[in-house]
């Protein structure tokens, strides 16, 4: 699966388990471990645990495709699902705004989910 489909994908999974605050980032050219880092928030960590679920099943299930690894958890805010092409962070409200994971990668593109790749840069 190619990394622009890989990440949609994930945002559809994402969305389905209502997330919040979805955040694409084109982090080709910048970095040279992934094409992308999809940022999301669920409202606790139950809901960020769900975001993760539906997101690894749906991957599994229809995709034949699990992440390298995955770190974090439900309780520390922040899970971090790695699927190589595309690194996904989970987090909930007040995780995310500690990290600002926006802000730290603003050279990189944010694009709306699903709405192709010709996004304007990250606001800082």
């Amino acid at each position: 699966m190619r990394s622009k489909q890989l990440v949609s994908a994930i945002a559809d999974y994402a969305e389905d388990k209502k997330a919040i605050d979805i955040v694409q980032l084109d982090l080709r050219g910048v970095l040279g471990y992934t094409d992308y880092f999809l940022i999301c928030s669920g409202n606790t960590g139950r809901q960020a645990k769900a975001i993760h679920d539906g997101i690894l099943e749906g991957l599994k299930r229809q995709h034949h495709t699990l992440p390298r690894t995955v770190e974090g958890s439900a309780h520390t805010g922040w899970i971090l699902m790695d699927y190589l092409d595309v690194v996904v962070h989970i987090f909930t409200p007040d995780t995310r705004a500690f990290y600002r994971l926006e802000q730290l990668w603003g050279e990189a593109r944010s694009v709306p989910p699903n709405k192709g790749l010709t996004g304007r840069p990250a606001s800082r």
